[in-house]
């Protein structure tokens, strides 16, 4: 392929790239790498390196690259009409076709879809309902949101603010004031180690109901988790987590945000981590898996406890006054429409649930006894490995050392993409749904060479 020997030059002269040390790529001492292509699980980049993709993309490409299907609809969208706004009752045949394949696989209970075009934008939309509702019941003071530390819900002013991870709070001024967060349900690295799973979810929940007390229910409008903590570190919640959970919040009339913006549309083998877990959420955000990131696309499932109280808001106030210029794209909108069908064609979610269990099983039978693996855990198409200096004592690794981060090099320079996940040394894995098992053994064996070439 014909290069233009300009380009990195002109990468790091004009290109502001997000979570990015913006010093070291300005000075050429980070890595530099343009992507040129993608088939199945794999990408290619300029220089012409072929890599597994074990995270697919940032856990969003789950049909896998390449996928006709996906990029002809959107181009035959494109031509046909490339935009039409969504205000004042307008859609698109791809807007309101997608809404209704959407709420056939949601959670029971479900009523409305409202789109925008990343998991951030929707959680902003989500806390701006969950406060309206409240003002309609006439409860202008329940408005704080919890959130649980290493959670993740976007970068903006009030989803940085969710987000509990704190490269996304430093310097940024935040978190806001309307958000307060309680424990991480992280059995690992939970502080008392003869906790049983079991004592450790009666725990948060004790943590949750004490934090309760202390703001004020009357105060407290919403609770929002993922149904795995993701990017926190890729933590399925111990056994009884979200039935306990629920059962506090429910006592204290506090709405469930479920964030599946990584485990919506199959990530766990299920089609919503709320059904996996048995949640009964009142908003949901998608994102990623919505249209396997061929195209930009979010939205907010709204309940049918709130959308009643929407309705009403808008009989007594007027139009809603929320909207996003390029809500339900019809673009986006097509791109989602082929997604989801191409899912159910191809059984891709079938797929993860049992190529995800094999890549765990592979993953604890090689590594689970390593002298640097403190855990080895996942669910479906996720999985981590979280690596310490002392198994037997939970010593982690100095920060300092960024041991994560160069197992994740050496992995990449075998051909293999897995994610360094922050505040922590731990490899996370997320591949697309189309994972063979030659390729999850793959993962598993250039994970083995990466760790001994780190640690020896």
């Amino acid at each position: 392929m014909l290069k233009n020997d300009m380009l990195e030059r002109w990468d790091r002269e004009n290109f502001f790239h997000p979570s990015t040390h913006l010093a070291e790529f300005a000075r050429g001492d980070a890595p530099h790498r343009v992507i040129s292509g993608g088939r199945g699980c794999h990408i290619t980049d300029r220089e012409g390196n072929r890599l597994l993709d074990g995270f697919a993309g940032l856990y969003c490409v789950n049909a896998g690259y390449g996928r006709s299907e996906i990029a002809e609809a959107i181009a035959g969208q494109a031509r046909e009409l490339a935009y039409y706004h969504a205000y004042v009752g307008h859609g698109t045949e791809a807007s309101i076709t997608l809404a209704k394949m959407i709420l056939e696989r949601a959670p029971e209970g479900m009523s409305k879809v409202y789109f925008g075009l990343s998991g951030s934008d929707a959680n902003e939309t989500n806390v701006k309902l969950v406060w309206y509702y409240n003002n309609i019941l006439g409860r202008p003071e329940k408005k704080k949101i919890i959130s649980r530390w290493r959670g993740y819900h976007g970068s903006g002013l009030v989803t940085g603010s969710l987000t509990g991870l704190e490269l996304f709070h430093r310097k940024f001024d935040l978190p806001l004031a309307q958000v307060v967060h309680t424990d991480a349900p992280y059995y690992y690295r939970r502080e008392d180690a003869g906790l049983s799973e079991a004592a450790f979810t009666a725990h948060l929940a004790g943590e949750l109901e004490a934090l309760i007390e202390r703001e004020g229910a009357d105060t407290i409008a919403a609770f929002i988790g993922e149904p795995v903590l993701g990017t926190g570190g890729i933590v399925p919640p111990p056994a009884g987590y979200w039935d306990a959970i629920q059962e506090v919040l429910a006592r204290h009339d506090i709405l469930l945000i479920a964030d599946e913006v990584v485990t919506g549309f199959g990530r766990l083998g299920s089609m919503f981590g709320s059904d996996h877990y048995g949640m009964r959420p009142d908003l949901i955000t998608i994102a990623k898996g919505l249209t396997s990131a061929y195209a930009p696309l979010s939205g907010s499932i709204v309940g049918e406890r709130m959308w009643q109280v929407l309705e009403r808001g808008t009989d007594e106030n007027g139009p809603i006054g929320h909207g996003w210029t390029y809500s339900a794209h019809p673009v986006g909108a097509a791109a989602g429409v082929a997604n989801l069908r191409l899912l159910d064609e191809l059984d891709l979610i079938a797929n993860a649930a049992e190529t995800g269990a094999y890549l765990n099983a592979q993953m604890r039978a090689a590594l689970g006894d390593h002298a640097n693996v403190g855990e080895v855990r996942g669910v479906g198409m996720l999985c981590a490995v979280e690596l310490v200096e002392d198994r037997d004592g939970r010593a982690f690794f100095d920060p300092a050392r960024k041991v994560g981060a160069q197992v994740s090099a050496a992995m990449a320079e075998r051909g293999v993409i897995a994610r360094a996940m922050p505040q922590g040394d731990i490899i996370g894995y997320a591949p697309p749904f189309c994972l063979t098992r030659q390729e999850a053994d793959t993962l598993v064996a250039t994970t083995a060479e990466a760790l001994k070439a780190v640690l020896g």
